[in-house]
């Protein structure tokens, strides 16, 4: 296939549309194309979300089936559920000021109490003593999943490699895919996502667009 067709395919690539010997023929063009790499990784967040309604959407729901009628009735409700939620959030904030006012012991408290959001972030790093290759990745906890930050140091290019989550059950998410350059041992950082939240998430695994394993990084 000529190289601008090759180009065409980036969506499909990062949409997961390819059969294999097509995405094999990809990934051996992403070697040379720093271009079609950094679209792959761009694509990221519509592949997400893609993935999401499909995880969310029944099987026996037609992809671009019409709202019902109760759809309207129930956003509704979620929106004043959430107006509730946030009026009862506030009164609680206003409660918790005025104790702060009147008690020094009540400021360690809320203090303490406070580290508890720093569990939304996660960061652990790894070597692989027989590839070489190290690694760092930070978690973020969001609504939909996880957001992933990614770096490598990796001087073993040309080659295109890829991120994958490995959830408690096994199956497997890639979180991002770049490219290394030849004999570049500076670090890349990249940004990903996975439909997993992070304690769902097992361990991350890098890996070469032909399988070859790079390191292991535990997310438990």
């Amino acid at each position: 296939m000529r190289s601008l067709e090759r180009h065409r395919d980036v969506g499909a690539y990062a949409l997961g549309v390819l059969d294999e010997a097509e995405a094999f023929r990809f990934e051996d063009h992403l070697m040379e194309c720093p271009q079609c790499a950094a679209q792959v990784t761009e694509f990221g967040p519509t592949a997400r979300q893609m993935m999401l309604y499909r995880r969310a959407t029944p099987r026996a729901v037609h992809p671009f089936a019409g709202p019902g009628p109760q759809l309207l009735d129930r956003l509704l409700a979620e929106v004043a559920t959430r107006h509730r939620a946030m009026r009862r959030r506030l009164m609680f904030a206003l409660a918790a000021s005025v104790v702060v006012a009147v008690a020094a012991p009540a400021l360690v408290m809320m203090a303490g109490a406070g580290k508890g959001d720093a569990q939304d972030t996660v960061r652990v790093t790894a070597t692989d003593e027989k590839s070489g290759v190290w690694a760092q990745i930070t978690t973020e906890n969001e609504t939909w999943g996880s957001h992933v930050q990614l770096e490598v140091k990796d001087g073993a290019g040309p080659r295109s490699c890829h991120l994958v989550a490995i959830g408690l059950d096994g199956s497997e998410q890639t979180v991002t895919s770049w490219s290394v350059p030849e004999h570049d041992a500076r670090p890349n950082t990249m940004q990903g996502a996975a439909a997993w939240h992070p304690d769902e998430i097992a361990r991350y695994e890098l890996r070469t667009a032909s399988g070859e394993h790079l390191v292991t990084l535990d997310a438990q």
